[in-house]
């Protein structure tokens, strides 16, 4: 087991380096976006609090998927307009709650989809792709650091 003293540095190196295999996935594949804003916040959680349920696999992947899923249909159906911002963040939180796949970071996704435009391939990358891979580097890491 890890000694609690050096817990947040391995953190803090386990989130550098996962964002920074999404930046360079980004980068140099030419597939479109891995990373986004609310990524940073989903490593907080995977590699600070592991053992929170807001940071478990299914939390990390369906929250994500399902919040930019509401994000997707507002832009597409509904508009963007300051009532459907906030109406979209609640849907998302609501659905999230309702299927126990509680992720606050991805309460930012229907904002963060509806400003920008995003379509339905943004669900596949990023979305689903980018928490893939933080959740696999969270195997890792509490197999290899935490012992867990």
């Amino acid at each position: 087991m890890l000694d609690s003293k050096f817990f947040p540095l391995v953190a803090g190196v386990a989130a550098a380096i996962t964002i920074s295999i999404l930046a360079y996935l980004e980068a140099f594949t030419g597939q479109g976006l891995w990373l986004m804003a609310p990524f940073g916040a989903s490593t907080v959680l995977v590699f600070g609090i592991p053992k929170s349920p807001l940071a478990q696999p299914k939390n990390v992947f369906f929250g994500h998927v399902l919040s930019a899923l509401v994000g997707v249909v507002f832009v597409t159906f509904v508009g963007v307009e300051p009532w459907s911002l906030g109406l979209a963040t609640g849907v998302a939180i609501a659905l999230m709650l309702v299927t126990k796949t509680t992720h606050p970071p991805a309460g930012a996704n229907p904002v963060l989809i509806m400003l920008t435009g995003q379509s339905w391939s943004f669900l596949l990358t990023p979305v689903a792709a980018g928490a893939v891979v933080i959740i696999a580097m969270g195997f890792l890491v509490n197999k290899l650091v935490h012992k867990q």
